[in-house]
């Protein structure tokens, strides 16, 4: 974080310096929630967690080389005293971000949102803009009302890209996150039906999303809204921006476009990519036909940031994965190949996920573990799962392996194609799966992993490569 004094982040977060903190010290460290990451110059946040109240450990922040502690009750250690238990703490760390970024002339922001894709997409695009200058983003999917402002002051004057997720659980949302660091260029991937459970329904959905291009500055301030032209809610939020509008996709439409699609062997693919009237060929190292769509809104804003055609796609070649769990590969013995693609599911990335397999299956044998995909709606929930099914079958798999009874729809929906003899095998949980993949797995089967975060199916993968039983 930029070197800020006591006073100071008093006076930004509307709090009262309290207990034994001076005025002029000075918090040059890191912001944090964790007490075990307090070191030298940093502010620890006091919040309540879920089984531990983080006012218990403002000593321990201090010692470890905490400056002051933000707290909504006094503690024994410096601390800046705010009202409204957690909410206040979140409010006063939502005013110390907005207070940093104000101070960040030089910094161009971009905020990424979509239903799908969000953290794939931030972690490409900061690798691709890390060629053109000190870039920090959002680590993981830490794009709530705690993890957005924490991101936001990992910035400092050195600081010439900050890359930021965006989430929404609701309208209003995205509009908050964007007021703590305004952005200058705002990334909308697509409008499917994640959360649709939540939100009730996809338009309401691109409406929250929406909230992105709109606070986005004029295009004579340099606003930038980048659409997805193959997303007919996400080109339309194009009527609620006042930013320049750029767009992509695959159509002869779009502004930045990929022709020439071809997918390897191992799931990778390659492409033309076609920007400002000149082409460059782009072999992406990500696994899934879905990273084109990704990479070509990350050439759209590297574009935006300067860069040449020839850099953006020697850049896109280089960027691996960073975030666990999402299209992870790993080969086992005798020639297996396990996609770990377990940190979150919808329809939508389910189906790009079945398409990978089907393509690193051709001429293998496939296996798709699948568990719930949550928040669709008790409406939706039945249909959603049993299309996803049909789709497995459809694809070709010699195996499905359902995990959890609210997945169970699943094997209702591939039962439903004819001709498909697959096996399918319907266990309670992770561990179960694992043990049914290992009576089962033959050398060079490739085995994809998919389902929301409460399915754990992570654990599979953990479980397989270890060779160890659950205990």
């Amino acid at each position: 974080m930029i070197a800020l004094t006591l006073d100071r982040i008093a006076e930004i977060t509307q709090s009262r310096l309290s207990g034994s903190a001076r005025a002029a010290e000075i918090v040059n460290g890191p912001v944090v929630i964790d007490s075990r990451q307090a070191r030298s110059g940093s502010l620890f946040v006091a919040f309540h967690g879920e089984h531990v109240d983080g006012h218990d450990f403002a000593g321990a922040a201090v010692e470890a080389g905490a400056v002051a502690v933000l707290a909504s009750r006094p503690v024994d250690a410096p601390h800046l005293l705010v009202d409204g238990g957690d909410d206040g703490i979140q409010a006063a760390l939502g005013r110390l971000a907005r207070g940093v970024a104000d101070e960040l002339t030089h910094t161009d922001v971009i905020g990424i949102t979509g239903s799908s894709g969000k953290t794939t997409t931030k972690d490409l695009l900061a690798q691709v803009l890390e060629h053109r200058g000190t870039t920090i983003a959002t680590q993981g999917s830490y794009n709530n009302e705690i993890g957005h402002p924490l991101t936001v002051l990992r910035a400092d004057a050195a600081t010439r890209f900050m890359v930021l997720e965006v989430g929404a659980r609701g309208t209003g949302h995205i509009s908050y996150l964007c007021s703590l660091a305004p952005p200058r260029i705002g990334v909308v991937l697509n409008v499917g039906s994640a959360h649709v459970g939540e939100f009730g329904s996809r338009e309401a959905i691109a409406q929250a999303k929406g909230e992105l291009v709109e606070a986005l500055p004029t295009a004579a301030d340099g606003g930038v809204a980048v659409l997805n032209a193959d997303d007919d809610a996400v080109i339309g939020m194009a009527a609620r921006t006042k930013a320049r509008v750029v767009s992509y996709g695959a159509g002869a439409g779009a502004g930045v476009r990929a022709t020439d699609v071809e997918l390897d062997g191992s799931g990778r693919a390659a492409f033309t990519l076609e920007l400002g009237g000149r082409s460059a060929r782009v072999r992406l190292a990500l696994v899934g036909t879905h990273q084109v769509h990704n990479a070509l809104a990350v050439a759209a804003v590297a574009a935006e940031a300067g860069m040449d055609i020839d850099a953006i796609a020697a850049a896109l070649g280089q960027a691996g994965p960073v975030s666990r769990w999402r299209m992870e590969i790993d080969e086992l013995d005798d020639g297996i190949t396990v996609v770990n693609d377990a940190y979150n599911a919808n329809p939508e990335s389910m189906s790009a996920a079945l398409r990978t397999l089907q393509t690193l299956g051709e001429h293998r044998r496939s296996i798709a573990v699948l568990g719930q995909m949550a928040e669709l709606g008790e409406e939706r929930h039945r249909a959603e799962h049993e299309a996803i099914g049909r789709r497995a079958a459809e694809t070709g798999v010699a195996g499905l392996v359902i995990v959890g009874s609210e997945a169970a729809p699943i094997a209702d929906g591939a039962r439903s194609v004819p001709g498909w003899r697959g096996e399918i095998v319907q266990v309670p949980d992770a561990p179960a799966a694992a043990a049914a993949l290992r009576e089962r797995l033959r050398a060079r089967d490739v085995v994809m992993l998919k389902g929301s975060r409460v399915a754990g199916l992570e654990r599979v993968a953990e479980l397989l490569k270890s060779g160890e039983d659950a205990k």
